[in-house]
């Protein structure tokens, strides 16, 4: 979470004091929110996860000791990587404009979401085929064009 979306001020002061690896916490009812002092200072909210730091299974390459992150970043981690690469996927191609209405952008958004889905359930059931997404895209606008000329 950002700094400026109501981290509690005393938690935010702890955090500027923290040496590389160290965290702390506070919480409230269900409410968790953390700060953990890395390369810069995370902050977590969460509802699900406790402050428990866990081993990630992976070691650092200068020093060669274990990584260790609180769970909250390690299961965010775990989850969001399709997230990020279906992001990443939508951002190569754009078909958005300046000139186009809300309720349009809202279309094509969700046209390329789809075009996006039906690439990735491809690519998993023909696995012996290689097909980029720009190809896999250029295959499926000539079949539309064709379609729409019968």
């Amino acid at each position: 979470m950002r700094a400026n979306r109501g981290i509690p001020r005393d938690l935010e002061e702890d955090g500027k004091h923290l040496k590389e690896g160290q965290s702390a916490f506070q919480r409230k009812g269900d409410v968790m929110v953390q700060v953990r002092k890395d390369k810069r200072l995370v902050r977590m909210i969460s509802t699900i996860r406790d402050a428990t730091i866990v081993n990630t299974g992976q070691k650092d390459r200068k020093t060669n000791m274990e990584i260790k992150k609180p769970y909250a970043v390690v299961h965010y981690n775990k989850f969001m990587k399709g997230i990020d690469r279906a992001d990443q996927y939508l951002s190569y191609y754009s078909v958005l404009r300046k000139t186009v209405k809300w309720s349009k952008k809202v279309v094509l958004y969700l046209l390329k979401c789809a075009l996006f889905n039906t690439f990735f359930v491809y690519r998993t059931l023909n696995t012996n085929k290689k097909v980029k997404y720009k190809n896999f895209l250029h295959k499926v606008g000539r079949s539309w064009i064709a379609e729409a000329q019968n």
